[in-house]
């Protein structure tokens, strides 16, 4: 994954403004600001990203279970097609054995 972010956890723990005069300088520390920004900005968009990402899977996954359902059910019918057809052989040849052992 390319690094998309400018600071770590690290960046914002450990970071130390100088002190001027007045206080801290303005300056370096709305530098600092505007990089927590941008990378707040990423972590939104990726955020985003993945969401839309997510909810595609998601559908497809849903589609795929449906496409399941539907072969399982045409499964059901073959098999319960050959079951009807087994059981009318049963019944033929039970009735050729009647017939042929009668006599």
């Amino acid at each position: 994954m390319e690094k998309r972010f400018k600071l770590s956890v690290e960046d914002v723990l450990e970071k130390q403004f100088n002190i001027d005069f007045k206080g801290y300088s303005s300056g370096e520390v709305d530098e600092f600001l505007d990089l927590v920004i941008s990378d707040y900005q990423q972590y939104n968009k990726m955020i985003d990203e993945l969401g839309a990402h997510l909810q595609e899977y998601e559908r497809q996954i849903n589609a795929l279970r449906a496409k399941i359902v539907e072969l399982e059910g045409k499964q059901g019918v073959v098999n319960s097609d050959h079951a009807v057809g087994n059981i009318d052989i049963l019944k033929r040849l039970s009735r050729l054995e009647n017939e042929v052992f009668r006599r």
